[in-house]
């Protein structure tokens, strides 16, 4: 600020001096005493004038009203117009040997350069307020996308941590219900059970909000293993995956809740077999990455879907739209006897 309000100054003096010179330099002369004097005759003013800036702090701390201001500012002003003008411009004039000032002089060469730094006080001043409000605004924003930051931070926190008992739960329950059928494959069930709990805790204990694409998918075929072995024949799952986005990042326990969606209504209430879709897709050119889960099972009015008050599919809706906002997409496509689709694309980031 102070470099900008120094060559302010400096391209004002010169201005000054060009100005006075005019009719001197379209003759081509140049009087040097005369271009001196200005520049010193600009100095008192420029550097009087700087002490405004910490009264507009001490204004601003004071929380002045917009009249006390202006009345201060008014009281200052006609202050500087004497001093700067009757003082310091006369005691400048004789230390740098100017002609003796004429003993007589018009009233208006008093009233006019009076006038003038009336003026030039309250250009400075509405400028160190305009400076001094903007730094204000950027502050009050940058304070309000913190505390936005906080709040988007803590949701997600909030999501997080309703989302993992829910998984937990289901997945007990799946494996409680096994046990009544089948006691080893229970077994077998509990120890890839531990594999899953062990990829929850550590990305809950090491803070990681991302994972890799290809560990999520990896964590949803020790799910989808589990659900076999109580599901069997029933589950068929077609894994279309793009080799090219496995390394990209995404929030962790995303894909898993929409599975588990397709698992608990599409698979539970059916005896026949099904059929159930994973797909990546990485679109470099749109700097996307694109997941669809799809199953065939009954469908439903999407009405009703969005009314639903499950947890898991609207947990990852919001996820992603407080930490994407409008650069994710969440689409779903469903009817009744039309199965059930569940497409997202998010921005590709490299764990």
């Amino acid at each position: 600020m102070w470099l900008f309000y120094t060559l302010a100054w400096i391209a004002y003096s010169i201005l000054i001096t060009l100005a006075i010179q005019v009719d001197g330099l379209s003759t081509g002369q140049f009087d040097l005493q005369q271009a001196i004097n200005s520049e010193f005759n600009t100095l008192p003013a420029a550097i009087s004038l700087a002490f405004i800036w910490p009264l507009t702090a001490w204004m601003e701390r004071k929380a002045l009203r917009p009249l006390s201001i202006v009345f201060i500012h008014i009281l200052l002003s006609v202050a500087f117009g004497f001093f700067w003008h009757y003082l310091v411009s006369g005691f400048m004039q004789l230390i740098v040997h100017v002609k003796e000032i004429e003993k007589v002089r018009p009233l208006s060469a008093y009233i006019w350069p009076f006038l003038y730094s009336l003026m030039m006080y309250g250009v400075v001043a509405s400028i160190f307020h305009s400076v001094r409000s903007s730094d204000a605004r950027r502050l009050q924003v940058l304070a309000a996308a913190q505390a936005q930051g906080l709040l988007v931070v803590a949701e997600l926190a909030s999501l997080r941590n309703k989302l993992n008992p829910h998984f937990l739960f289901n997945t007990l329950h799946s494996i409680i219900a096994l046990m009544r059928k089948d006691g080893k494959a229970a077994e077998a069930a509990l120890f890839r059970f531990s594999d899953m709990l062990r990829y929850v805790l550590d990305t809950e204990k090491n803070g990681n909000t991302h994972v890799a694409l290809e560990d999520e998918l990896n964590f949803v075929r020790d799910y989808l293993n589990l659900e076999a072995l109580r599901l069997g024949h029933r589950l068929n799952v077609d894994w279309q995956l793009d080799e090219m986005a496995g390394g990209f990042g995404v929030p962790a326990l995303t894909v898993q809740p929409l599975v588990e969606n397709s698992i608990k209504h599409a698979f539970n209430p059916r005896s026949q077999p099904g059929n159930l879709l994973i797909k990546t897709r990485l679109k470099a050119l749109h700097g996307e990455l694109e997941i669809t889960i799809r199953d065939d099972g009954p469908g439903a009015e999407l009405a009703e879907v969005q009314a639903s008050s499950g947890i898991g599919v609207k947990t990852v809706e919001r996820r992603l739209h407080l930490e994407y906002g409008g650069r994710a997409s969440f689409n779903i496509n469903t009817a009744p006897g039309q199965g059930f689709e569940i497409c997202l694309t998010i921005p590709i980031s490299s764990t």
